[in-house]
């Protein structure tokens, strides 16, 4: 399974959001500016984040975006969804034989189960230093 651009991005605007919720919205421009992306694709992206009931805009000279929940209420499996649609490591599974199928199946779920319990808050907080399953290579 690969995440597109649309993915990623929309869950930059979603991290950048929860790192700044509770203060009020904020412009994409600020969102596309930090992170060197272009405004007018984040715009495109924010908009089924906002219809899904992700993220509320504020218009006017102060407006921009901000989360419609808490970042701790909002999974990263909801934000990939919504912006990727469902999660498939591959096309039509269904034509496997049985062995196969099942380690698609397998996979898919390993991959929903870790999208499903990180929440967009868990992202906004993450830094280099609270890894705690890191890998050590010793030679």
């Amino acid at each position: 399974m690969k995440i597109s651009t649309k993915g990623r991005y929309g869950l930059t605007i979603m991290i950048e959001l929860a790192k700044h919720y509770g203060e009020g919205p904020i412009p994409l421009r600020k969102i596309a500016a930090e992170k060197e992306l272009s405004e007018a694709y984040l715009e495109q992206l924010v908009s089924p984040l906002r219809n899904s009931g992700l993220v509320k805009s504020v218009r006017g000279a102060y407006g921009g975006y901000m989360l419609a929940n808490p970042p701790s209420e909002i999974s990263a499996a909801h934000v990939i969804s919504v912006l990727e649609g469902p999660i498939q490591p591959v096309e039509g599974i269904e034509n496997e034989e049985a062995p196969q199928r099942e380690l698609w199946l397998r996979i898919r779920d390993a991959v929903k189960n870790v999208l499903d319990t990180t929440t967009i808050e868990d992202l906004a907080q993450y830094t280099e230093e609270n890894v705690v399953d890191g890998y050590m290579f010793y030679i």
